[in-house]
């Protein structure tokens, strides 16, 4: 990648994130600090409004928008392909916000771009098999209540006693699993961490209520600790 190429790829890797350190810029390009430090002071000197804290690392200043973004060849294939792998998730909202997305994305692709991309997209199947079970419809507001640290009133169907409940939860992660989407939660029922599978959940409510819970919560660790309990 020449310097140019580099100089625009970082306006863009500044675009996306609030915070990016100087040693992510570095690993992201295979690059010195040094070079990091050269790059983000040949952007400002362009003009492009880039705040930094030493130790902390650089942001693009609120308000600052960047030219439409372009994509390539390779790029676009890989938004694609990535389609057909959520369209057969089998998680309804998921489906229809990527779509969304996508159409978005589509819009600013050149023509030639456009037209490849579709034929593309008519020669892929992630499967030999239609995954027709699209019950769960909850996802994007697990996904809000997981980024917002929001405690969540579900009525759920357990899988073993078939019962319904109606709990009141504080979703911490997600993780998919045999064509399903796993919530890790803590009930409040149980006093204890949970998980409740996405399409047993038969509705969902956001509630106002923060949780105690999700703030710490790392998903690598609570993995570990389920992998020694049943080690």
């Amino acid at each position: 990648m020449n310097r140019l190429s580099r100089l625009l790829a970082i306006q863009t890797q500044l675009q996306s994130r609030r915070l990016v350190r100087a040693a992510e810029i570095a690993e992201r390009f295979d690059i010195s600090l040094r070079t990091v430090y050269r790059d983000i002071n040949a952007l400002r000197e362009a003009g492009i409004p880039v705040s930094g804290e030493a130790g902390q690392g650089y942001w693009l200043m609120d308000g600052y928008v960047l030219p439409p973004v372009s994509f390539t060849e390779e790029e676009a294939n890989a938004l694609v392909t990535a389609e057909k792998f959520v369209l057969q998730n089998a998680e309804q909202s998921l489906n229809k916000h990527y779509g969304e997305a996508l159409t978005k994305i589509r819009a600013i692709m050149r023509g030639k771009h456009k037209d490849r991309a579709e034929l593309l997209s008519s020669r892929i199947s992630p499967s030999l098999t239609e995954h027709l079970d699209k019950h769960s419809t909850v996802l994007a507001d697990i996904q809000k209540a997981i980024t917002s640290f929001r405690q969540v009133r579900i009525q759920y169907r357990s899988i073993y006693k078939d019962e319904l409940t109606e709990r009141v939860i504080e979703p911490l992660g997600l993780y998919f699993n045999d064509d399903k989407w796993v919530l890790i939660a803590f009930c409040l029922l149980r006093k204890d961490h949970r998980e409740f599978r996405l399409d047993r959940m038969e509705s969902l409510r956001l509630l106002d209520s923060k949780s105690d819970h999700a703030e710490s919560f790392d998903l690598g660790t609570y993995f570990r600790q389920v992998m020694e309990k049943y080690s």
